[in-house]
């Protein structure tokens, strides 16, 4: 064989170790994810060989949940601060299991996302991860995409695209539930309502960080009247690019709950009604684009909510897709650390991570800012 072919057939098994950084809106903690992605002849593969999910204190808990309340200041400290315990986070793992990354791939944590307002914020300064660990660092993977008109979100659809195509609807269960799906040769994506950041407040209103199993939600009842009133909200009457955060929660959603609890509704009984009204609005979308083959449909169903049996069985009684939930636990709790350490690399190589056709930007691009040393990857 020639050396060029050597070369040649070298560069098409390029293979990247990268470390993802993932914190959802549920504040459960901040995921780690050390993964390995190969790329062979233009196409893709993984594995994550190991995950770990650091549990926020409730100092940091509570500091991320009233950030957005802050002043000016406060913020900018926090951004810094942030990215200098991601980075304490990063370099205590790496140490503990003897890891050579290539680079970190960090989403940061969200506090504001209003698109169609124009801006989104997520904290955790990478020139801080960067500078705590000695590692090139990609972050702030939004921004572009916003300022091209787009919602910024959601991100992880080109991953669902080239890393989990198998599937025709990949489903995650996280603080917000979201979808993704190919339509004809477009990827299509989109929030579709809150999940565990609504299940777990009502969770930590009875005493749990979470409803372990689904099992305060089992013992409850469905409270119709608000189960109609949530469903008739004007954000699910569309099915096309859109995204929702806290905002969105705190003005159209929690009030009308908080009304019915007022009434002293229990919290059971509210639990139930909200994994009701969560199944039933994913069961809305996947018929939507699944059509009259819809049980020939598999759904690829990941997320911290994949644990949640009564969600579950709530979704499988109300929707005839073949619902998956992958018997790999890294899989089910690391998926989205895994798609932003993809991400990074496509950042890394110049390649569209961004879909216009999921976020409604004007374009595909190539989002991420890049910190540190990417000489040795480059070359």
């Amino acid at each position: 064989m020639l050396k060029g072919e050597e070369a040649a057939i070298k560069d098409s098994m390029r293979t990247y170790k990268i470390l993802g950084l993932m914190s959802g809106t549920s504040m459960d903690g901040v995921d780690l994810a050390y993964c390995s992605l190969q790329e062979e002849e233009g196409r893709w593969s993984y594995e994550i060989l190991l995950g770990e999910t650091i549990p926020y204190d409730e100092k940091w808990r509570v500091r991320l949940s009233q950030l957005g309340k802050q002043t000016a200041l406060i913020y900018v400290k926090t951004h810094t601060f942030y990215g200098h315990y991601l980075g304490q986070l990063c370099a205590g793992f790496i140490a503990k299991h003897q890891l050579e990354p290539d680079f970190i791939a960090s989403h940061g944590h969200t506090i504001f996302h209003q698109p169609e307002a124009g801006f989104t914020a997520q904290i955790g300064d990478g020139s801080a991860i960067s500078a705590v660990t000695g590692l090139p660092v990609v972050s702030d993977f939004r921004l572009l995409d916003l300022a091209l008109f787009g919602q910024g979100a959601p991100l992880v659809p080109i991953g669902d695209e080239l890393l989990f195509g198998e599937y025709d609807f990949c489903l995650n269960l996280g603080g917000f539930a979201n979808i993704s799906m190919k339509e004809e040769e477009r990827r299509l994506a989109f929030d579709i309502a809150p999940c565990n950041l609504v299940l777990n407040r009502i969770a930590r209103n009875l005493g749990h960080p979470y409803d372990d199993g689904g099992q305060i939600a089992a013992s409850g009842s469905v409270h119709y009247e608000l189960l109609k009133e949530l469903d008739a909200l004007p954000f699910y009457q569309e099915f096309k690019p859109k995204s929702i955060g806290r905002e969105w929660l705190n003005t159209h959603f929690w009030p009308l709950v908080r009304k019915y609890d007022l009434e002293k509704v229990a919290q059971e009984n509210l639990m139930k009604t909200l994994v009701d009204h969560i199944s039933g609005q994913i069961a809305d979308a996947i018929e939507h684009y699944a059509g009259e083959d819809i049980a020939t449909k598999k759904v690829l169903i990941t997320g911290g909510g994949a644990y949640n049996e009564t969600l579950i069985d709530h979704l499988r009684s109300q929707c005839d897709a073949h619902m998956v939930v992958p018997e790999n636990p890294l899989l089910v709790e690391y998926k989205e650390a895994l798609i932003f350490a993809f991400l990074g690399v496509l950042r890394v190589r110049q390649e569209t991570n961004t879909l216009a056709s999921v976020t409604g930007a004007k374009s595909d691009s190539i989002g991420g800012a890049m910190w540190g040393d990417f000489s040795r990857i480059l070359n």
